[in-house]
C-alpha cells in the first residue's frame, strides 16, 4: 500500500474506525459484542442502539475489505450478530502494516475453533480491564498482547527459553501499581501441562530480568472457567514440590474483576532452591 493510497484511505476513516482496526490488530480476533464493549460503550440510548451502530460501522468496513468475518459464529446462529467473530481484512492488514512501518505480512486465515475460543477469552480479559477503568475502579497503564508480552531468557542449561503469557498488564489504584501476567485457561489442557508452564515462570523469575527493570515480579494469574477447574489446578500445583504457590493465583472468570479492583498484588519471592 503506497503512502498516497494510505493517506487517501485515512481521510475516509473516523477515529473510531481506526481504533477498531487497531484493536483487531492487537487482539487478532474480536466478536461483535466485544467490539461494542470496546468502542460503543457510551453515546447510545440503549444496548440495542449500540448493537445497531456497531453492525452499521462493521458492515461499512467490511465492504472495503478492512475487516472480515469468520464463517463460524460464537454461540451458533441464535447468538445473532453479537456472535460474529471479526479479524482484519486484507486491506485492513495492509493499512495497519503501513501505518506501523512493518514489512512482514501477517496472513489471516480461518482459525481453528480452539484458537478462536482462546484468543477471544484473552481479549475478554483485556476488555474487562478497560471496563474497570471506565468504572473508575482502576487505571489501566499497560496492556500488552501476544507476542509483544512474550519474554526470552537464558535457561538453567544455557539454552534460550521463551515465556509466553497470554496477556501482560499494569493497573494502578491510588499510589499503588499492580503488575499482572494472565493466562486464560479454558480447561482444555491437562493440569500437568499447566504446571510445566508455571515452572517456566519460575525459571524466568530466577533470572531477575523483570525485577531489575520494574522492581518486582508480576502476579501470575490463571483465570479459569469455574470452581471445579480451579480446584483441579490448585491440587496439581500443591502436588508438585517444585511449585512455589505464592507466585501464582488461580481464580474464576467471575472473580476476575474483584481481584483487579482490589489490586495491591504482592507476589511471593521466587527462591533459587
Amino acid at each position: 500500500m503506497s503512502p498516497s493510497t494510505t493517506t487517501s484511505l485515512l481521510q475516509h476513516l473516523s477515529e473510531r474506525d481506526l481504533a477498531i482496526l487497531a484493536s483487531l490488530r492487537s487482539f487478532r480476533l474480536l466478536t461483535t459484542a466485544q467490539i461494542r464493549r470496546l468502542h460503543f460503550a457510551s453515546g447510545h440510548a440503549s444496548l440495542g442502539a449500540a448493537a445497531t451502530a456497531v453492525m452499521r460501522v462493521l458492515g461499512r468496513l467490511e465492504a472495503h475489505n478492512l475487516v472480515a468475518r469468520l464463517g463460524r459464529r460464537i454461540g451458533g446462529v441464535r447468538a445473532g450478530s453479537s456472535g460474529i467473530t471479526w479479524q482484519l481484512g486484507a486491506a485492513g492488514e495492509r493499512l495497519q502494516r503501513t501505518m506501523h512501518g512493518e514489512k512482514h505480512r501477517r496472513r489471516y486465515v480461518e482459525p481453528s475453533p480452539a484458537f478462536t475460543a482462546h484468543t477471544l477469552a484473552v481479549a475478554d480479559l483485556a476488555i474487562g480491564l478497560y471496563e474497570l477503568q471506565a468504572q473508575q475502579a482502576v487505571e489501566v497503564l499497560t496492556v500488552d498482547t501476544e507476542p509483544s508480552c512474550w519474554r526470552s531468557f537464558i535457561g538453567e542449561h544455557g539454552t534460550v527459553e521463551w515465556l509466553k503469557p497470554d496477556l501482560y498488564a499494569v493497573t494502578a489504584s491510588g499510589d499503588y501499581e499492580d503488575h499482572w501476567w494472565f493466562e486464560a485457561d479454558l480447561a482444555t489442557e491437562h493440569p500437568p501441562v499447566v504446571v510445566r508452564k508455571a515452572k517456566v515462570y519460575q525459571r524466568y523469575a530466577r533470572t531477575g530480568a523483570h525485577q531489575a527493570k520494574h522492581g518486582l515480579f508480576p502476579a501470575v494469574v490463571w483465570v479459569v472457567p469455574d470452581a471445579v477447574r480451579r480446584a483441579a489446578l490448585e491440587a496439581a500445583f500443591a502436588g508438585d514440590k517444585a511449585i512455589q504457590p505464592a507466585v501464582f493465583r488461580i481464580i474464576t472468570t467471575a472473580e476476575f474483576s474483584a481481584l483487579i479492583a482490589r489490586g495491591h498484588a504482592t507476589p511471593g519471592e521466587v527462591s533459587n532452591d
